[in-house]
């Protein structure tokens, strides 16, 4: 197969990830079809990016890793954890396939890398994706979802606040800002910004 045509089909490939659905959608009780795995891995990478900024690492391996982290989903599909109970996934395999086909090996250099969470940059673009679920369940939160503020917060009753889904993070810039979502409002980005007048 020439090289051009082994491209030409992982970037079909990667356009199928626009019609994955995320699986968490069962088991938080939401019909949110605006969360796939491509919009979710498009911000992860931008919270890569600034995580790294702020890390002071190698912000292009981080949003390479981010916008790569889930590509084996596209063969296996998205698995919540009661789906990684009962089903086995060979990531392994679909990385060799998937990635170690294509003609340069830099995208399955990185997805090893990732993967083995050795490097500061691996553990700054897990951040990235614990930090994007973080906004998701805040986000369903707000829209009263309370299965998504159980998940967040670890609730176990109405007065609990705690922060149980950034416990799970590694960096400090990703807890600080992780400690800021958990208090702000997911619409306070646009509330100097409206306007009734045209111009």
């Amino acid at each position: 197969m020439k090289k051009e045509q082994r491209i030409a089909d992982f970037f079909f490939e990667l356009g199928t990830m626009r019609k994955l659905p995320r699986m968490h959608r069962q088991v938080l009780l939401t019909d949110d079809m605006s969360d796939n795995i491509a919009s979710h891995s498009y911000r992860v990478a931008m919270i890569g990016w600034f995580l790294a900024k702020e890390e002071g690492v190698d912000p292009y391996k981080v949003v390479m890793m981010c916008l790569s982290h889930d590509l084996g989903e596209i063969r296996s599909n998205d698995h919540n954890w009661v789906h990684r109970r009962y089903v086995r996934v060979f990531e392994e395999q679909i990385a060799e396939e998937q990635l170690g086909t294509l003609p340069y090996t830099d995208l399955k250099d990185l997805y090893d890398e990732y993967e083995n969470r050795e490097t500061w940059e691996a553990v700054v673009a897990k951040d990235a994706d614990l930090l994007d679920q973080i906004l998701l369940l805040r986000e369903y939160e707000w829209q009263g979802n309370r299965e998504a503020a159980v998940w967040l917060h670890g609730k176990t009753g109405e007065d609990d606040t705690g922060h149980k889904h950034a416990e799970m993070l590694k960096t400090e810039s990703a807890h600080k800002i992780a400690e800021v979502i958990y208090e702000k409002s997911p619409t306070e980005w646009w509330k100097n910004l409206w306007t009734s007048k045209r111009k």
